[in-house]
């Protein structure tokens, strides 16, 4: 499992140890960009398990469907829950270890 934390910068607020904003890249397309359609009971962490074999690695299928993302799809997915609503095209970038390396190197 890979902890996408370990390079964020920490800060003391009020006596506990709290880590920093963290800002996350683009995602730029790729043609080698799986699509799928969701299904009653996907979960980002579950396709990032299946897709990339670590469930940590759910925030890179979620940033790459927000408005950001540069494509055409839907734009209004919870950002902030694993749950995924049904029937709706959604894209799994194919090369999420790309993806770390740019979330490490801007919030290091």
């Amino acid at each position: 499992m890979i902890n996408r934390y370990k390079n964020i910068p920490k800060t003391k607020i009020d006596g506990k140890v709290v880590y920093k904003t963290s800002r996350y890249p683009e995602v730029p397309l790729s043609d080698n960009d799986i699509y799928v359609y969701t299904s009653q009971g996907d979960r980002f962490d579950i396709l990032a398990q299946q897709y990339y074999n670590d469930s940590s690695l759910w925030w890179v299928i979620s940033i790459a469907n927000t408005s950001n993302s540069g494509n055409n799809l839907p734009t209004n997915l919870p950002q902030n829950n694993l749950v995924i609503p049904e029937g709706i095209q959604i894209r799994i970038p194919s090369n999420p270890m790309s993806i770390l390396e740019a979330f490490n190197e801007i919030n290091s």
